[in-house]
């Protein structure tokens, strides 16, 4: 039987928030809890579905994850490889055929700016590992290296953003497995970044410049002999690393010409298109100020993309949920992360009122308030989307931790204690709110939120406030990435 050593890791590191992210914040798999993942709509599942139609034995190594945060305390590598490299040596010698990786591609510690290429490079020094095939699936915010193409024979990236397929890529990555070993040719990849730093609300794939990307990658993926896939990178702009920004890379099969000349075509035509990614956000009382004057037939959705939690934002920032309240907003709602308010809330009756200080931190203080305690709960929700976002690598499964809802006036606010990424209409619901029938709500996201808001929003802004996600790439103060880089230079 054919034997795959299945493993992963994956964080998307912002390097330019506050603190190290400790070991205690990644949720870690081991061994046969890798294989409870099957049916869970995560992209483990994805490869354990082919798996299972392949018939594979899956040799079961381990999985680490973190929701987007701060750069990676080397502890949280060091403790990484301690799992895996005697698993994979135990697995290489009593034989394996393949390995199998998820990974984020956007990952960086204090000692290791590129740790997907390290974890590759480490495992391909193991004995008996060192020229297996050795596949993966990736996110498409992922900053491309060298290393990463070097070492690993297919990577495949999602291809949608929000990252609606994710565990369609996974399973997509692991055909490709299953091709190789069928025929016995191992592919390479071609690729490199193109120097362009895009922000995140610039890399939806619904929108220009990426749907102009992906229209000519996947002419090219299906009309070039030899090439298997061809990844559009929209990269990871909060990454002070060397490699990094908007990248390309092709996966091919005896036709590393062509794959060459397909990664020059496509990173010329992002050099052409590249101010298309430039973004434009509207001042939040204007937005708002729209959004009432237009007397909706649904919420508005005002989108802060500098506290985007999926992007490594804190969750805390109050200019928004601030704003709603001065205005008194009649049917506002907000989502604000604050394990300090969520414990002061711990143990109160439902109807309890009392003035509360909210969210905050160095970019705008906390927002106090009058309120009445609506409703406390453990925080866990199933998502309704098995699409959705979020479900790439924490599965249909969501823990906020402790909740409550609160209301000011006519503004409603739910707070949580773990960061959570607005990416599932179930957050709202299953704390008894039906977000259809807020007038406006705050979301802090950039992209990924759509899939879930598009569908009850009447009209969405893009909304300037403070926070450490800015769309402003001149905004950074990038010190490691090489240049020259658009816009830097």
């Amino acid at each position: 039987m054919t034997r795959i050593l299945f493993a992963g890791i994956s964080h998307e590191t912002h390097s330019f928030v506050d603190g190290i992210t400790p070991l205690s914040d990644f949720t870690v798999l081991r061994d046969g809890q890798l294989l409870s993942c099957r049916g869970d709509g995560s992209m483990l599942d994805g490869f354990l579905e082919v798996a299972e139609r392949e018939r594979w034995e899956v040799v079961p190594a381990v999985f680490y994850r973190a929701t987007p945060s701060g750069t990676v305390a080397d502890a949280v590598v060091d403790a990484f490889l301690a799992d895996l490299l005697p698993r994979a040596a135990a697995a290489a010698r009593a034989g394996v055929d393949a390995v199998y990786l998820v990974l984020h591609g956007a990952m960086s510690a204090e000692s290791h700016p590129d740790v997907e290429g390290e974890v590759l490079a480490r495992l391909r020094a193991v004995p008996g590992l060192e020229r297996l095939p050795l596949f993966g699936a990736f996110d498409l915010h992922a900053n491309l290296s060298q290393r990463m193409i070097g070492l690993a024979d297919a990577l495949v990236c999602f291809r949608n953003n929000p990252h609606t397929d994710a565990r369609e890529t996974a399973v997509r990555a692991a055909g490709l497995l299953a091709r190789c070993l069928g025929s016995g040719v191992v592919p390479r990849m071609v690729g490199r970044n193109a120097g362009i730093i895009w922000s995140p609300p610039a890399t939806g794939t619904a929108d220009a410049p990426m749907r102009t990307l992906a229209a000519r990658a996947r002419a090219i993926e299906n009309g070039v002999p030899g090439i298997l896939a061809v990844n559009v990178i929209g990269g990871y702009s909060f990454a002070d690393v060397p490699e990094m920004g908007v990248g390309f890379c092709v996966v091919t099969e005896e036709n590393a010409g062509a794959a060459e000349q397909a990664v020059d075509e496509l990173c010329a035509l992002a050099g052409e298109i590249r101010e298309q990614g430039i973004v434009r956000e509207h001042e939040p009382e204007d937005a708002l100020d729209r959004i009432l004057a237009a007397r909706l037939d649904g919420p508005g959705i005002m989108v802060e993309p500098a506290d985007n939690i999926g992007g490594g934002g804190p969750g805390n920032c109050t200019t928004l949920l601030k704003l709603f309240l001065r205005r008194g907003v009649d049917g506002a709602g907000a989502i604000i992360c604050d394990a300090a308010a969520m414990a002061t809330l711990q143990g109160r009756a439902p109807g309890t009122r009392m003035r509360l200080a909210m969210g905050g931190n160095r970019f705008d203080g906390p927002a106090e308030a009058e309120v009445e305690l609506v409703s406390l709960s453990d925080g866990k929700f199933t998502l309704e989307d098995l699409h959705s976002h979020m479900i790439a690598a924490a599965g249909r499964f969501i823990d906020m931790g402790p909740s409550a809802v609160v209301r000011a006036g006519g503004v409603t606010i739910l707070l949580t204690t773990h960061r959570t990424s607005p990416n599932d209409l179930g957050q709202w619901r299953s704390q008894g709110i039906e977000p259809a029938a807020l007038k406006v709500i705050a979301v802090k996201a950039a992209v990924a939120h759509r899939q879930a808001y598009d569908r009850i929003g009447k009209a969405s802004y893009w909304v300037r406030t403070p926070g450490p996600c800015t769309s402003d790439p001149l905004a950074l103060p990038y010190r490691k990435v090489t240049r020259p880089i658009w816009p830097l230079d």
